[in-house]
């Protein structure tokens, strides 16, 4: 299972005890307990009842499953697998690996940005990622209005590619909180819109809530993203690959994806140009009446 393979130091809590207790327990506790170790970041998200249903079982038999390997209950589990996934590195560690490997001088910096950045134009280049670009812009076009997930770091690209959506005349919103400001701002979410999601290999719960609904509404999903296989990678309708210079524990490279929200825009600015150039105007228009002594008579 492509989602098992974790940096060697992680501990595997659950599959540990799978591993020693499985053995001993029934047919239908066993199919429960394999279940949720080969859907790890499904079960994050679901209730006794849906993973019975995807068991054949019951939502007593998931529980007493779920206690037979030393667990309070689901939640109890679920605190577990969510550390499993947990990034095993901080900012601060990432951060510490990538400097340690520099050379005393601006140059190794400088050609560690450039080499990153070179590398993912390459790779937004391809064709395939040319292909998926494409259909990205098709489903913008006829969006009513398109959404933009990110948190942390990713947030601030959501919010900086919003305003240029909505300055070439797409209305768009960013989704970059979390706990109930995430909410909040999914309440802003209809029929006919797009989802643009910003998201990695960990199935966190603000990313899953986000895809829920967007699915639940009906609106296609592009995801920007490094981790191809991820459950995001799964459930997304277009999947645009955007290297971002983090692999073997250095710090990512936000820039990175920043080139692939620009390529979406211009896009579909140059595809709906008449669009683009009235939305413009009229901002042109709105900001000189916002200039000092502009209501003089």
């Amino acid at each position: 299972m492509k989602e098992q393979k974790k940096n060697k130091h992680r501990v595997d809590v659950y599959g540990e005890r799978l591993r020693h207790r499985a053995p001993q327990l029934s047919a239908g506790l066993q199919s429960v307990l394999y279940y949720i170790n080969e859907n790890r970041a499904t079960v994050l998200e679901a209730t006794a009842l849906e993973i019975a249903a995807a068991t054949g079982t019951s939502d007593a038999t998931v529980v007493r499953a779920v206690q037979a390997l030393g667990f309070a209950g689901l939640r109890d589990l679920k605190k577990t697998l969510e550390l499993w996934f947990e990034p095993v590195m901080n900012s601060t560690d990432k951060m510490s690996s990538t400097v340690s490997e520099f050379t005393c001088d601006i140059q190794s910096g400088i050609d560690f940005v450039l080499e990153g950045h070179k590398h993912t134009c390459e790779v937004l280049g391809s064709p395939e990622n040319r292909i998926a670009l494409s259909r990205a812009v098709s489903l913008l076009l006829d969006a009513r209005q398109a959404a933009i997930f990110g948190i942390n770091a990713s947030g601030i690209l959501a919010e900086y590619a919003a305003r240029l959506f909505n300055r070439i005349g797409l209305p768009c919103v960013a989704l970059n909180r979390s706990g109930i400001g995430l909410a909040e701002q999914l309440l802003t979410l209809q029929r006919g819109d797009v989802l643009i999601m910003m998201a990695q290999k960990s199935a966190h719960r603000e990313g899953m809530t986000t895809l829920r609904e967007a699915r639940r509404l009906g609106n296609p999903v592009i995801l920007l993203t490094n981790a191809m296989d991820s459950r995001f990678a799964q459930e997304a309708d277009v999947v645009i690959q955007v290297p971002r210079g983090g692999e073997n524990g250095k710090i990512p490279l936000h820039g990175t994806v920043l080139v692939c929200l620009e390529m979406l825009v211009l896009s579909v600015a140059s595809s709906a140009s008449q669009r683009t150039i009235k939305s413009m105007k009229r901002m042109q228009e709105l900001h000189r009446g916002l200039k000092p002594g502009s209501h003089k008579r």
